[in-house]
């Protein structure tokens, strides 16, 4: 196993998440989805082409921007995104009722975490889940 880069201990420390550009066909499906369907409070839309959303609790945004005509969106093979609620079985409950099809329903992973997963229009893998007090503490691997 190769070492860990040294930490640079004079990193910025003013730096903070700020939104994530999610690519897409078409903006109508994703608009549906990310705000009908999850939640999500549209701050501006320009044209058919973009639109940027404010989650349903309102601390971090989210771009939805159409790929260049004739060209599929880029992949982001290997990022999910991850979307956290106190209420993962009724907000699973509520995706099922609207015909969303859960990829998995919610399940107790072994780092602690409840995950439920879920593909967007575009086929972009979307994880819902509840860490609680586990969020920001180191994972502690449970036996299955």
């Amino acid at each position: 196993m190769p070492a860990l880069p040294k930490r640079n201990k004079r990193a910025p420390s003013s730096i903070e998440f700020n939104h994530a550009m999610v690519y897409v066909r078409d903006l109508a499906p994703a608009l549906r989805f990310y705000a009908d369907v999850l939640g999500f409070k549209v701050i501006e839309q320009f044209g058919a082409g973009y639109a940027r959303l404010r989650s349903p609790r309102g601390q971090t945004t989210l771009a939805l921007h159409v790929a260049e005509p004739g060209k599929e969106p880029p992949r982001a093979e290997g990022v999910r995104l991850y979307f956290e609620t106190t209420d993962l079985d009724d907000v699973c409950a509520a995706l099922e009722a609207s015909g969303t099809v859960l990829t998995q329903p919610p399940k107790m992973m072994p780092w602690g975490w409840r995950h439920a997963y879920v593909d967007d229009p575009d086929g972009h893998e979307i994880s819902l889940y509840w860490a609680g007090r586990k969020r920001f503490r180191k994972t502690t691997m449970l036996k299955r």
